[in-house]
């Protein structure tokens, strides 16, 4: 795949995730796939994004940076969402969050096989701290 053709692919399987078509994430993400340096197959992967829908559940990725150098993709997603109870162990019931995500992939014959994600956790922790009297 030339760089364009894998930006192509990406953001089908963006859309594919937008869409929570589960059934089709198997044409997006190969069967043997690694998160964070752990297998975790295909169905640890669709188990794992289906609980992200059960805690936000409107969430949506938005690409904010994507980076393409086969068979590498680098990305920075956004989200601004309200997750309904703990997110990543933050109290966030129900509050709106924005925070970003730095992704980088290795596709193998069209695919996702490794994925290394870091959150900014951060970002949505300073969200959740109180208000001061004068802020608000």
């Amino acid at each position: 795949m030339d760089k364009q053709e894998l930006s192509d692919r990406y953001r089908g399987y963006i859309d594919c995730l937008n869409r929570q078509d589960w059934p089709a994430l198997g044409e997006f993400v190969d069967q043997d796939v690694h998160y964070n340096g752990q297998r975790i197959g295909l169905s640890g992967y669709r188990t794992m994004l289906e609980n992200d829908f059960r805690a936000i559940p409107d969430l949506h990725f938005t690409l904010d940076l994507l980076i393409t150098d086969p068979p590498h993709v680098a990305v920075r997603l956004c989200f601004d969402c309200t997750p309904v109870g703990e997110l990543f162990g933050l109290p966030v019931n129900g509050r709106r969050i924005q925070f970003t995500e730095n992704v980088f992939y290795a596709f193998r014959q069209g695919r996702v096989c490794n994925v290394h994600s870091v959150i900014d956790k951060a970002a949505i922790a300073s969200q959740l701290l109180p208000l001061k009297p004068n802020d608000g």
